[in-house]
């Protein structure tokens, strides 16, 4: 009897690229992007007009009422806001700690690559999905850089 020749390696058994941790960190990161993102957008509204609420946040998202209650109960689950129906929106001190470190990764990450000479308009659009996704490390070499390179 003939042996049979083993199949080809299928491109899921290759060596992998990214350990099991690495998949793990990006999951977490997903998963507090929007949790950052809301609480961002909450304190920008109520900076801007003293008042967040689930409309607001539907139209700067694009996003339906639904989806954005749905969202907006989670977070408060979380601890990170506080409202009840037909009442603004008001982020716990959990909450602002959240909106404030969001918005300086966010700033730096735009900084730094306005520095790199990236135009505003990218900048600021590259930022927003870059400041999610960077380690401490990465946020604090964009720092260094930053500090060594300003004119």
């Amino acid at each position: 009897m003939r042996k049979r020749a083993d199949p080809p390696a299928s491109h899921a058994d290759a060596a992998p690229r990214a350990t099991a941790a690495e998949h793990a960190r990006l999951r977490a990161q997903h998963a507090s992007e929007r949790a950052e993102d809301y609480c961002e957008a909450i304190q920008d509204a109520i900076d801007a007009t003293g008042v967040s609420r689930v409309v607001h946040l539907a139209r700067r998202f694009g996003l339906s009422h639904v989806t954005v209650s749905r969202t907006i109960a989670r977070l408060q689950r979380e601890g990170l806001l506080e409202t009840a129906p037909y009442k603004p929106i008001l982020l716990t001190p959990k909450g602002r700690r959240l909106a404030e470190a969001a918005r300086a990764r966010h700033e730096l990450v735009h900084a730094f690559l306005l520095q790199l000479g990236v135009d505003d308009a990218t900048a600021r659009i590259d930022a927003e999905g870059i400041e999610h996704h960077v380690s401490p490390a990465t946020i604090e070499a964009f720092a260094k850089f930053l500090t060594k390179h300003r004119a």
